[in-house]
């Protein structure tokens, strides 16, 4: 053993570390609404699948997450002068495989929100998510996002963990 690393297992590790962030801007995107920057995880191509939605292509994902935004402020406005509500994400039992210049990643998340009238949090939702992923120049991005909702009854039939 020569004492240098393998610059594969290297590149692997650093591969990891970028789509491990990735899916974390975009939990912070989901969570403030910020659409410019939840559109930008993705590749102007990709597909976003949730149980409620469908969306192809950055500007169309761009637009959902305005919609949330629309949505979260009609509903703040309703509860005022009520502290307002918050919903946060998190991701965890991350599986990420890297082949070349394309990889795919599964995690479980699931969410905390305080939308009751004490505003103690608790978990309404969890499930999974499936990606798809391409190295760009500006890095990694989602090329395909699929959200499974346990709560809502979808589950992957298999162990999608490989």
């Amino acid at each position: 053993m020569s004492g240098q690393p393998d610059p594969a297992a290297l590149q692997d590790m650093i591969d990891k570390m970028e789509i491990g962030e990735l899916q974390s801007r975009y939990m912070y995107a989901l969570d403030w609404q910020d659409a410019e920057t939840y559109g930008s995880v993705f590749t102007e191509e990709a597909v976003l699948s949730w149980p409620e939605g469908h969306a192809e292509g950055r500007a169309n994902i761009q637009a959902a997450c305005a919609r949330m935004r629309e949505f979260v402020r009609k509903r703040d406005e309703a509860d005022a002068p009520a502290k307002p509500a918050r919903l946060r994400h998190f991701l965890a039992n991350r599986v990420i495989e890297v082949q070349g210049d394309r990889a795919r990643a599964v995690a479980y998340w699931f969410d905390l929100s305080n939308d009751n009238q004490p505003r103690w949090p608790y978990i309404p939702a969890y499930g999974l998510y499936e990606d798809e992923l391409a190295r760009t120049p500006d890095g990694w991005r989602f090329t395909s996002r699929k959200i499974y909702n346990e709560i809502s009854g979808e589950s992957p039939a298999e162990n999608p963990a490989w």
